[in-house]
């Protein structure tokens, strides 16, 4: 019910029509009321719901709603392709994730290195067909969060999980190729050699390139 619900007020469905009553939803769904009412906590709580007394349930503006939970941002790219939102992405993630990479520099040895290692390894593998390309390039990109040893970037985690997903898939499959192994090698050795100038480099380089592709892609008839 809050995954119908969820990516129905995400794509659009409720857009100029009014937000069915707790009898209604109750019925559709074929649930008790107590579920029901969870469900659209739930919703509220993630911004798309608004509750008023006497006035109903009615559907909040995008602008209400926190795209920061994984729930939000993923049934925002289950809609309609939008070159704009992946761009607006790929922006958030220039703002992160270099500055990450070279908190991780700075900060030293630790079990996450050896994540972000490991992450380059899965990559590897993926290249000679025994792992996931997708799952092992999230893998090194999360590492690299939690190497920089700053709770706040760690908070990015599951929405830079999320959103890599469609990011990926996409210029992965419009390039013909899996992410550059060389490129993300860089990064990783510039943590290592605790060089943060460099480790931040290596990281915009890698989604400087992505930005270039949706630039190119978007100017395409």
């Amino acid at each position: 019910m809050l995954e119908d619900l969820g990516r129905a007020i995400v794509t659009g469905h409720y857009e100029g029509e009014r937000f069915p009553t707790e009898d209604e939803l109750t019925a559709r769904y074929a649930v008790s009321r107590t579920v029901t009412r969870e469900a659209v906590k739930m919703l509220t709580a993630k911004g798309l719901l608004k509750a008023r007394p006497r006035a109903g349930t009615t559907v909040q503006p995008p602008s209400a709603w926190s795209v920061f939970d994984p729930d939000v941002l993923r049934w925002l790219l289950e809609r309609k392709f939008s070159l704009d939102l992946l761009r607006h992405f790929n922006e958030l993630r220039s703002a992160i994730e270099p500055q990450a990479a070279a908190l991780a520099a700075v900060a030293g040895p630790s079990p996450a290195y050896d994540a972000i290692e490991a992450g380059l390894q899965r990559m590897e593998a993926a290249e000679r067909g025994e792992d996931d390309t997708l799952e092992a390039d999230i893998a090194f990109h999360i590492a690299v969060l939690e190497a920089s040893a700053n709770p706040f970037f760690l908070q990015f985690r599951d929405m830079v999980a999320t959103a890599l997903r469609t990011s990926i898939r996409f210029t992965n499959r419009f390039k013909g190729r899996a992410a550059d192994v060389p490129a993300h090698r860089a990064v990783f050795t510039a943590i290592q050699a605790s060089d943060p100038v460099a480790a931040r480099a290596a990281m915009t380089a890698i989604i400087g390139e992505v930005m270039d592709f949706i630039t190119t892609a978007g100017t395409k008839p």
